[in-house]
């Protein structure tokens, strides 16, 4: 609701967004339990503790300043444990809770800091991730910015994104975000139907939403992105169609769209296994032909694939810095309880539980649980199957940086996949199609090494 004509968001009337309940889909099939969507290699199943020496080793070396530089800090707090999440979350926690993680965050950049292989390096993005990181309080939040510009700056930084739930904003927090240094606000809004948010767990209501994207259009930001989950219980297709019509009436610059998947941790996948119950949710090719329709409804609105699951206003001015330095091989200094980094050349994860992270850095020690170094050729395979998901892979910059032609190292797969209709070979460029684009995780295994194909991912 861009136009002057527009009544602010916060002046529609709540019933405005009210859909009836929906009739669950007639028997579909359903998604089963395990993890879809890939984002590193090799495996996480495979970082061992046994190997944390080696990102000990990496934070030591002398710094890569030509490398850019990343922090990723994980806030794990949420109002409620949302039915499909699968992250490291904490509910119901207190201001003295937060206040001690909090704490222990700061400890942590401030130890990192003081590596010889971080030292005197500059942040070209951070990332704010949850959990919720908006359950913070507006005082708690310029504590913790006084308490990590102490140790690190952000500002002169490209982008620094922070996630918000809509039910924990104000206007005086988003006014906060925008003091602290945000520039890329990311509002997780996953469905406008209230019976479905419910269903699948969500904290916030579709109210919510529209008093908090008003928020945030009036303090203004550079980039503002909103996500939605296609798949959720209780999805339908005339709803689906209408969460598209109300995103494009909000038309933010980015736009993500996720294919809901259920990993073994999430509160769905417990029920299905321990009360031996039939998938809640959609299929796969539903799913797809549900983002299919998105990106036609989204393209003729004026949006821009950016990858198999984002769109983008403006491709000339909206990037997603941190995924665009990620998929590329930076460093990744990750922060916070179970956070995954990558640093140097080394893979790593924090300790995963609350208790520990905090025990570690109360004794001045960074809390990293296990980590892996992968070879030169793994760390190829990394870089290309995450460009892959941006739907579009040039040869060249791997020639330069690995000195490998893509083409001929992969030419098995990528001739199964170009004869399958996943994809097209044009003028050194690898270009997946819309079919590929859509189940672009189910291809990119065809690529790792032989010994990782069929081991388990998380």
């Amino acid at each position: 609701m861009n136009n002057d004509t527009s009544p602010p968001l916060s002046d529609v009337a709540a019933d405005s967004l009210t859909i009836a309940s929906p009739a669950p889909l007639a028997s579909p099939p359903g998604t089963e339990v395990g993890s879809y969507f890939i984002s590193n290699y090799p495996p996480f199943s495979l970082w061992k503790p046994e190997q944390v020496s080696e990102i000990y080793a990496a934070l030591a070396a002398p710094p890569r300043h030509a490398t850019p530089l990343g922090l990723y800090l994980h806030i794990p707090f949420c109002r409620k444990r949302c039915k499909f999440c699968y992250f490291r979350v904490y509910t119901d926690q207190n201001a003295k809770a937060i206040e001690q993680y909090v704490h222990a965050l700061a400890r942590e950049v401030e130890l990192l800091s003081q590596q010889p292989g971080v030292a005197g390096r500059k942040l070209k993005f951070v990332y704010f991730g949850g959990g919720t990181p908006s359950y913070l309080s507006s005082k708690q939040l310029r504590g913790l910015r006084d308490r990590l510009h102490a140790s690190v700056s952000w500002d002169d930084a490209e982008e620094v994104t922070f996630e918000c739930e809509p039910g924990t904003l104000s206007l005086d927090k988003v006014q906060t975000l925008k003091e602290i240094g945000i520039t890329r606000v990311s509002l997780g809004i996953e469905n406008f139907n209230d019976a479905i948010l419910e269903a699948n767990g969500r904290a916030h209501l579709s109210p919510e939403v529209l008093r908090a994207y008003d928020w945030i259009q009036q303090v203004g930001f550079p980039q503002v992105n909103v996500d939605l989950i296609a798949g959720m219980i209780g999805e339908t297709d005339e709803n689906w169609r209408e969460c598209i019509r109300r995103v494009k009436e909000l038309a933010p610059e980015n736009i993500t769209i996720y294919q809901m998947e259920l990993p073994h941790n999430t509160i769905i996948s417990k029920e299905m296994k321990t009360l031996g119950i039939s998938s809640p949710i959609a299929g796969w090719e539903t799913k797809r032909r549900w983002v299919n329709e998105a990106f036609d409804e989204l393209i003729a609105a004026g949006y821009h694939i950016s990858s198999g699951n984002e769109l983008v206003k403006n491709p000339e001015t909206d990037h997603f810095v941190y995924r665009d330095n990620v998929w590329r091989g930076c460093d990744l200094l990750a922060t916070g309880v179970a956070s995954f980094g990558h640093y140097q050349g080394v893979h790593y994860q924090n300790l995963d539980q609350m208790e520990n992270y905090i025990s570690e850095l109360e004794a001045g020690r960074l809390p990293i649980n296990r980590a892996m170094t992968p070879t030169s050729h793994q760390l190829l395979i990394r870089e290309l199957v995450l460009q892959m998901k941006e739907g579009v892979v040039r040869g060249e910059p791997f020639r330069t940086k690995f000195g490998i032609d893509i083409f001929d190292e992969f030419r098995e797969p990528i001739a199964n996949q170009s004869a399958a209709g996943y994809l097209v070979r044009e003028n050194g460029t690898l270009r997946l199609t819309r079919r590929g684009l859509l189940q672009v995780d189910t291809l990119l295994p065809e690529y790792f090494e032989p010994q990782h194909r069929s081991v388990r991912y998380t």
